[in-house]
């Protein structure tokens, strides 16, 4: 097998273990955040037009333009812990337009339905922008683009044969270099439009508060037990701790949690994601690496790094690592991998020679809802009065104001272009139970990293997967 840049070129272990002493196992997104609100808890029964389970993205978006949509509503969100505490305050930050996790994913699964996906993608980039802009949502949002960037010759030679387009440059390795400074970089593509960047935990935080601007009663430390159902009655009961929330409608936006739907409950696993944050970098050291335009990077490996630039010009660097635990591990503890968490050092300084000497000041891991088609799926139930999503597998930053709109349409029961999707309305292929799981799972991981110290070449297990549908390439 061929080494990868980062076996060929490891930096000195003291170099790495100096740039981790002192990281703090913490979020750096949430830290960030100052004079965060709160919200109480639910104490009593009352009834609602609308209850949102979730206080991540995807029930944040499906509240406010529940509101948006109809003022009149009365809507209520639920969280079991605090606003944006998970996946949506540790997330890298990058706002996506793809629907379907990237175009070669899409088309392979929706071929005919592709360009449109790609453009209400687009459209729905565009109206987050906008919401940014007319409700004055203070997240650091830039959209300057990203990179997709190309650190062994096979992955070159397909950036280098990449169609130009108004919106697309293709950088050999020099102009790659000259946008971003680093000796791994052999070619780059840079999408201009598609991808902005936000500070993940001021947008959560935001968006909890326009939401509460807009008349949505929002309840912290509420978590949701289950769902009453009563022959008698069309209303839902959501049954918390201290109270039941009676609602005529029922979203559902609890993502790499167990979903609420006994149907659902095999349709994702939680895969750990792990993070580094540097400190800020001095002018100096910022002008070694270049970056002027400020763009989102990840490169074109199956076990892919990403990562941006803060406001006040730090580095996240994640990714690479993907952690899946038997039995759908799901706890706090799993937050922290150490091995994980050098391992990134170490790539971080292969990548940037220059910044020797540079520390890291927090480290963090996150869960992934990761569905085997590898972006959200739609779900409903009790004759449309509830409706799921889930699945986004680490790209729901932009796409979960997608998927709200999309259940708003569906528990209004009215068929809309958005709800008549193939993308919607196909189901993808639950995971197996355990043992079978985490033997599938653990597979394809060690599958995905043969094929990148292999050229890109997809074993017979990987060929099989693409073969039933269940195939991705990043």
């Amino acid at each position: 097998m061929l080494q990868t840049v980062f076996e060929k070129q490891p930096p000195n272990a003291t170099v790495v273990d100096h740039a981790l002493r002192r990281t703090r196992l913490a979020p750096f997104w949430i830290e960030d955040v100052a004079d965060t609100p709160t919200y109480p808890a639910a104490t009593a029964d009352a009834a609602y037009d609308l209850v949102v389970v979730g206080g991540g993205y995807t029930g944040l978006w499906s509240a406010l333009l529940a509101k948006q949509r109809h003022p009149e509503l009365s809507v209520a969100l639920v969280e079991g812990e605090t606003i944006g505490w998970a996946a949506s305050g540790r997330n890298g930050g990058f706002v996506e337009a793809s629907l379907t996790h990237g175009s070669e994913n899409g088309r392979r699964r929706w071929p005919e339905e592709i360009d449109t996906l790609e453009s209400l993608g687009l459209e729905n980039l565009d109206a987050i922008e906008k919401t940014v802009h007319t409700l004055g949502l203070d997240c650091d949002f830039e959209r300057n683009g990203a990179i997709s960037v190309a650190i062994a010759d096979y992955q070159a030679e397909e950036a280098l044969g990449t169609p130009p387009s108004a919106t697309t440059t293709v950088l050999d390795g020099p102009a790659m270099r000259a946008q971003v400074n680093s000796p791994t970089y052999l070619a780059g593509v840079w999408d201009k439009t598609s991808t902005a960047l936000v500070h993940p935990a001021k947008l959560a935080t935001e968006l909890g508060r326009v939401c509460a601007e807009h008349g949505v009663e929002i309840h912290e430390h509420t978590k949701v037990l289950d769902l009453v159902r009563s022959r008698s009655s069309s209303r839902v009961g959501v049954r918390t701790a201290r109270a039941t929330l009676s609602a005529d409608r029922v979203i559902l936006a609890t993502n790499a949690f167990p979903s609420l739907l006994k149907r659902y409950r095999l349709h994702t696993v939680p895969v750990y994601d792990y993070v580094l944050m540097t400190e800020p970098l001095s002018d100096a050291q910022l002008a070694d690496v270049g970056w002027s335009a400020r763009q989102g990077i990840a490169d074109m490996s199956n076990q892919f790094h990403y990562y941006r630039l803060t406001r006040d010009n730090r580095i996240l660097w994640g990714g690479y690592d993907a952690i899946y635990h038997f039995g759908r591990g799901l706890n706090h503890d799993l937050e922290d991998r150490p091995e994980s968490h050098a391992t990134l050092a170490r790539h971080f300084f292969t990548t940037f020679p220059q910044l020797e000497g540079l520390e890291f000041t927090h480290r963090w891991g996150g869960v992934i809802d990761t569905s085997t088609r590898f972006c959200s799926f739609f779900g409903s139930a009790a004759k449309g009065r509830i409706a799921y999503a889930a699945g986004f597998t680490g790209l729901g930053v932009g796409a979960s104001r997608f998927a709200a709109n999309v259940m708003l349409d569906k528990v209004a029961g009215e068929k809309t272009a958005l709800t008549e999707l193939a993308l919607v309305k196909d189901m993808p292929l639950p995971f197996p139970p355990e043992p079978l799981a985490a033997a599938g799972i653990n597979a394809t991981r060690w599958s995905l990293d043969r094929a990148d110290h292999n050229e890109g070449r997809r074993n017979v297990f990987l060929k099989a997967l693409d073969a039933v549908g269940l195939g991705f390439d990043s």
